[in-house]
């Protein structure tokens, strides 16, 4: 797993302020096959690094308790997904694939490690 210390483009508007959550979200979220939006304590955001990790994939982990804009980044998921809970949110090839109920259901029915392969985080 890759923690990170420091484009998703067509779900959300095209922005150019350096500081805007949406846009450090998309940024991240393009930067690498797989991204996970954590908080460091969380248990479900441990369950879902763990899943991704027991899949032989290597997340890049984003602990938003960490972050310099980590509060306006979790408003701003929770806004996306339209939730109370903003981690743990995942993106695979650039693209929301969700947040724990939408992966593990994604995975429970096969689409999660097609999802993977293409994005080119899973080989096998």
């Amino acid at each position: 797993m890759h923690y990170q210390t420091e484009s998703w483009g067509t779900y959300f508007p095209t922005t150019t302020s350096f500081n805007d959550p949406l846009h450090r979200i998309e940024q991240l979220a393009a930067e690498n096959a797989v991204v996970i939006f954590s908080l460091s304590g969380c248990c479900m955001c441990h369950a879902i690094k763990t899943l991704f990790c027991g899949m032989g994939v290597n997340p890049t982990v984003y602990e938003l308790d960490q972050e310099a804009l980590g509060n306006d980044m979790e408003k701003a998921l929770m806004m996306l997904l339209g939730t109370s809970s903003p981690v743990p949110v995942v993106f695979v090839g650039g693209k929301l694939v969700g947040a724990m109920d939408r992966v593990m259901a994604s995975h429970i029915n096969g689409s999660l490690v097609p999802l993977l392969k293409e994005a080119g985080a899973l080989w096998l």
